[in-house]
């Protein structure tokens, strides 16, 4: 901070004069001695002039001599111009003084940092101020609507050392580019133009913009021409009055199943019946369509190269005599157009020929072909369904002949149809004949019990029970051994049972085998895939290609877009190689 200067105010005494230093006022001469009592006001800080200013006070004057004692009294006698160069005099400031003085007071009230008033002071002398202060230097810097606090820039200061006339004494001076002025001999100033003269240098500049432009406009043109428009007439040329008419047979079919939606439990029953069911055969009859085999095979049944091989054929579309199947494949591509529209399952074909004959006939075969290979799609399945029905019917079948044939001998041996019946006719008769003898032998006891029994008619009841036992003994050895080889008839009739068993279990077995067989014949029947037409193949009338309007117009759209593209390309190129 910069103390308060001490020469602001002034005091005036009697005995003296208020002047001004020397370099302060140009009217106060240099050397000339200040009287007595004199006031001298010379300033601390630079001045514009280049001197310095001082703030002295004068030498306090000695004794008074007795003249000027005498002078001072009041009852001396003096004359009145005598006693006038010494009435008081003094100096008020102006209002300018005071004026700055406020100013000044106000900044310092400010609060201002040292680095604040170290850079007014120089953007003050950057500017050619002279101030007496920092304060001073802000507010000359803002009497004059100056940012004081402004950051010189570099710019600026190189601009202010190439300004600066001469530095300081002792100070080697900076060397700066300097430029050289030209002289009248060396570069001559043009005269103005007369308005005549410019009017005719706007118009010749105007000409030679038009005439650039008509040149640019002409390559434009003539390029639009060659890489357009020519290859557009050649091809319209070509479609026109070259390309051979083609006629063009369309049809429509789509794969049906005979498999109903009741058919399929569950949720692939909801898929029964609609395109999704036939989504993947669709798909592989078209591809079917579409490969070389379809090509090969109707090539071998109607002549497709020996058709497209004709004279009349154009150089283009012609196949060349002894053609490879690769070529005859890519002309086949060309004129046999397969479309699948999965969302309603139909499978759209054209095909184009020479003679609308020609193309219903090549559409026919295709769609024979395309049953063909529907019907061999599920054949496989089919066949592998039935092949396992009739091995298993014929297993069971032979295996019930075999039982069959095992429950004859049996019985053969046995003599009898059925043993069953047979053991319960023979305990049925053994049953009779045990009640019989049961009788003898009471009868028996009652002759017993006589005094006197009669021995004939005891030996006759004897007899009969001795006869009854014998024939239970025979009837419980036909059960027991009925063929005398020393096997029961329990065990014939074990064996009996068992193949009557077998038997009827093979014939069982026989019967869902049948069962089978007929629900693999219906399953077989439901994976049946097949043709439904929905447009018929019929030959047109009329040409249907080449549609020489549109292919011309399309033929110009696509050399233009070329065209363009190449343009840009090279138009960018040319810009970043040129920047």
């Amino acid at each position: 901070m910069t103390t308060k200067p001490k020469a602001k105010k002034f005091r005036i005494r009697r005995s003296g004069t208020l002047t001004r230093a020397p370099g302060v006022a140009a009217a106060a001469p240099a050397n000339k001695p200040e009287p007595a009592g004199t006031l001298v006001l010379r300033p601390t800080r630079p001045a514009p002039g280049g001197q310095p200013l001082r703030l002295e006070r004068p030498a306090r004057p000695g004794p008074a001599s007795g003249e000027e004692v005498a002078a001072r009294r009041p009852d001396t006698a003096r004359p009145a111009a005598a006693a006038a160069p010494h009435a008081p005099q003094g100096e008020i400031s102006s209002p300018g003084e005071v004026s700055a003085e406020s100013d000044i007071d106000a900044i310092r009230r400010e609060g201002l940092t040292g680095r604040q008033l170290r850079l007014a002071r120089r953007n003050a002398q950057r500017h050619g101020l002279a101030p007496t202060s920092d304060f001073d230097a802000i507010r000359l810097m803002r009497k004059r609507r100056l940012d004081p606090f402004e950051r010189p820039k570099a710019l600026d200061l190189i601009s202010r050392l190439e300004t600066a006339p001469n530095n300081e004494p002792g100070q080697k001076p900076i060397q700066l580019p300097q430029t050289v002025p030209a002289g009248n001999a060396n570069l001559p100033a043009k005269a103005l133009a007369p308005i005549e003269e410019r009017a005719a240098e706007i118009r010749r500049i105007q000409r030679d913009i038009a005439q650039r432009r008509r040149r640019k406009l002409a390559l434009l043109a003539t390029r639009l021409a060659f890489f357009v428009l020519l290859p557009t007439l050649i091809a319209g040329y070509y479609f026109f009055a070259v390309a051979t008419p083609l006629y063009a047979t369309k049809s429509e079919f789509v794969i049906q199943q005979a498999e109903s939606q009741s058919a399929v439990p569950g949720l692939g029953g909801l898929f029964a019946g609609t395109q999704f069911a036939t989504n993947q055969d669709s798909i592989a009859v078209q591809s079917y369509l579409q490969s070389r085999d379809a090509m090969i095979r109707l090539d071998g049944d109607l002549g497709f190269k020996a058709h497209f091989s004709e004279p009349e054929m154009d150089a283009i579309q012609r196949l060349p005599p002894g053609a490879s199947n690769e070529e005859a494949y890519k002309v086949y591509k060309r004129h046999v157009k397969i479309a699948y529209d999965p969302t309603e399952g139909i499978i759209k074909m054209t095909v184009r020929a020479a003679s609308p004959e020609t193309s219903a006939a090549f559409s026919e075969a295709l769609i024979s072909y395309a049953e063909e290979q529907v019907d061999n799609l599920t054949q496989r399945l089919r066949e592998d369904q039935m092949s396992g029905a009739r091995e298993s019917f014929a297993e069971a079948e032979q295996r019930r002949s075999e039982a069959l044939a095992r429950l004859l001998t049996i019985q053969q041996d046995l003599e009898v149809l059925d043993p069953v019946s047979e053991a319960g006719s023979l305990m049925g008769q053994i049953t009779s004949l045990e009640t019989q003898m049961q009788e003898r032998q009471l009868q028996l006891a009652a002759l017993l019990d006589n005094r006197s029994p009669n021995a004939a008619r005891v030996e006759g009841v004897r007899a009969d029970i001795r006869r009854l036992e014998a024939a239970i003994t025979e009837l419980r050895g036909q059960m027991t051994d009925p063929t005398g080889d020393g096997s029961s008839l329990a065990v014939k009739n074990a064996e009996l049972r068992v193949a009557e068993a077998d038997f009827a279990t093979r014939d069982l077995m026989l019967q869902q085998a049948l069962q089978q067989m007929e629900t693999a014949r219906i399953e077989a029947n439901r994976q049946v895939r097949y043709l439904s037409m929905g447009v018929n193949p019929l030959p047109p009338d009329e040409p249907t290609y080449p549609r020489a309007f549109e292919k011309t117009f399309l033929a110009f759209l696509v050399f233009g877009g070329v065209y363009l593209m190449i343009s840009l390309t090279a138009s960018i190129l040319r810009e970043q190689v040129s920047s």
